[in-house]
């Protein structure tokens, strides 16, 4: 009994922390919801952007409620990429203490490197894949043939909110392969020859990827799985340039081997 007793205060210590870092994390984003709540209007205009661009300098909004949801959704998707720092760093102070010096030095850089990774494919999607599809897909506005009739895009404001948000969250997520990747090269889980290996099947994962967090169109799904298998090719690269020679690793161990 009393081992158990003892055995309970660091699952409880545990509990505590978590409780803490929780309770950083979430005051993060309600401060950065308020803040981006301010700022909504501002914040969607510079997203309506590239609709105007292609042309539409209309959008509409068919429920009364409609455009107050929609500065909700800007306020709270703007507060979790404000408040991503934050959280990270509470999430890697509870998850530190239980790592060896050697998985730490090992996973920071890869660490560090995700939030520029997410925004650099977040631009992408921003800059020229949002504008490639709007463009494409607006081109069908005009005359029906000759019947008299002409079509003319009209789109809401919470259609497009969830249209440039879902471009961005998956160009943002696809960027960060390089870290997945090398992450489980580093933890042993994945080789670099079974990555080589799965290469033809991942070329078919992407397009399958691209078909369900973009739109319906082709364009949109090249967009999207074009950079994924550059991506990959990327990954193949880094893992090779810094993984260790096995050469080097068994090396000390041969030398150190007495003789039989």
């Amino acid at each position: 009994m009393k081992d158990i007793d003892d055995s309970k205060a660091p699952l409880i210590d545990h509990l505590i922390e978590l409780r803490t870092r929780l309770l950083w994390s979430v005051g993060a984003i309600l401060i950065a919801f308020f803040v981006c709540f301010f700022f909504a209007k501002d914040i969607f205009a510079l997203l309506v952007r590239p609709l105007a661009a292609a042309g539409q300098n209309r959008v509409i909004f068919t429920q009364v409620f409609e455009a107050f949801f929609v500065q909700v959704r800007v306020a709270f998707f703007g507060a979790l990429m404000l408040s991503f720092p934050i959280v990270a760093t509470q999430l890697w102070r509870f998850v530190a203490p239980g790592l060896y010096r050697q998985e730490k030095q090992a996973m920071l850089p890869f660490l560090a490197a995700t939030p520029f990774l997410f925004a650099l494919g977040a631009s992408f999607a921003y800059f020229v894949a949002i504008p490639t599809a709007l463009r494409f897909l607006l081109g069908f506005q005009g005359d029906l043939g000759n019947s008299g009739v002409s079509q003319e895009a009209l789109p809401s404001v919470g259609q497009y909110l969830s249209f440039i948000m879902q471009f961005l969250f998956a160009f943002g997520l696809a960027f960060l392969l390089p870290v997945l990747l090398m992450l489980l090269n580093r933890a042993g889980i994945l080789s670099r020859d079974q990555l080589v290996g799965f290469r033809r099947y991942f070329i078919v994962a992407a397009f399958v990827i691209a078909a369900v967090f973009t739109p319906p169109d082709v364009v949109s799904q090249l967009l999207l799985a074009i950079p994924l298998i550059l991506l990959y090719e990327i990954s193949l690269i880094a893992i090779r340039i810094t993984e260790r020679p096995k050469s080097a690793e068994t090396l000390p161990a041969e030398i150190e081997k007495p003789a039989e």
